[in-house]
């Protein structure tokens, strides 16, 4: 985040580079950069011949750098922005002659997402010396319900831990996905406001009671009519519960229990820091390590991965909710 707000702060303080290579395994951050240079640099009077956008599929290497080499048309730059560079990535080492030697009165950015330069060749090399190169890293999601914090903050809302878990578990890190979720809830919510696990329910769809956090929870607290009665609501709504994501989250929360029957501190703080949780969480599986001794959680993280298994189709022809009433039964007994 430090970094992007630098490449943001340098751009408006008129320290522009000839060439941004935005790439990495998360999008969100390369079209916001990639965004904002196209809203910034240049003015709207001279966009209409200086600016230009281009998509790797439709072009070649050779096109990208014969408009790069163009002079502005009655400016001071021309903007030139590739999407889905990664398209060219069998290709893309080609761009090393132009980057050697740049028109220093174009801006070319290339979105590159989902893929990286490699770092021992000329075109990397190249880049790094004159440009910037920026490499996009996905969010851990221990990490993500941070982020929506920060996000939030900014536009000065305030979110309550369970309504940004919420979100976390049911769009996973996503990004792109949590913001356009974000911004309806900002759109329809007053400045100021604290959105709560109400307002996510009523505006994005997501049931407050019937979610993988409670079940989790529940799980945790080894309410056995609490999680039967949410493995039912997922059973009737497969299309919002996928069940290979419900897996993936339990399989998580027990590989934390089960660090956390091996640490020696078991201050909160400590807690919080090892597992990569909000200390508001802590409680959760302080629960679930009474109610779960050590050994039954490696138990239930093979019951996990069988069932991962099975959900995919190897071996088994039970259906999905079959194959969560099963793993429940098996996780409280």
């Amino acid at each position: 985040m430090n970094e992007i707000n630098q490449i943001v702060s340098d751009i408006k303080s008129g320290l522009i580079k000839p060439i941004y290579f935005l790439m990495g395994e998360e999008p969100y951050y390369i079209d916001k950069i990639s965004d904002f240079i196209e809203e910034n640099i240049l003015d709207e009077s001279e966009k209409g011949f200086n600016q230009t956008v281009m998509y790797g599929r439709d072009v070649s290497i050779e096109d990208i750098m014969g408009s790069a080499k163009r002079f502005p048309m009655m400016a001071e730059r021309q903007v030139i922005i590739i999407k889905e560079a990664q398209d060219l990535s069998r290709t893309i080492e080609k761009l090393t002659s132009y980057a050697e030697n740049p028109q220093t009165s174009t801006v070319l950015v290339i979105n590159y997402k989902y893929k990286k330069l490699d770092k021992r060749k000329k075109l990397y090399k190249a880049i790094d010396k004159i440009g910037l190169i920026y490499d996009s890293k996905r969010l851990y999601e221990n990490q993500v319900s941070d982020w929506i914090r920060r996000v939030l903050g900014g536009k000065k809302y305030q979110v309550e831990p369970k309504a940004a878990q919420m979100l976390v578990e049911f769009l996973g890190t996503d990004l792109s996905k949590i913001n356009n979720e974000l911004e309806k809830l900002t759109t329809i919510l007053p400045a100021g406001s604290i959105i709560t696990p109400e307002h996510i329910e009523d505006n994005i769809g997501i049931s407050k009671d019937f979610n993988n956090f409670e079940l989790r929870k529940s799980i945790g607290e080894k309410d056995v009519f609490k999680a039967n009665q949410i493995i039912n609501y997922f059973a009737q709504n497969p299309k919002n519960n996928p069940l290979v994501m419900t897996i993936s989250l339990l399989n998580s929360f027990f590989t934390q229990v089960l660090m956390y029957h091996g640490l020696q501190n078991k201050s909160r703080d400590h807690v919080a820091k090892a597992l990569g949780i909000r200390p508001f969480f802590v409680t959760d599986y302080i629960t679930a390590s009474k109610n779960y001794p050590m050994r039954k959680v490696a138990q239930i993280i093979a019951l996990l991965r069988d069932a991962d298994v099975k959900s995919k189709g190897v071996g088994a022809s039970q259906s999905n909710g079959d194959i969560l009433k099963e793993l429940l039964f098996k996780i409280l007994h």
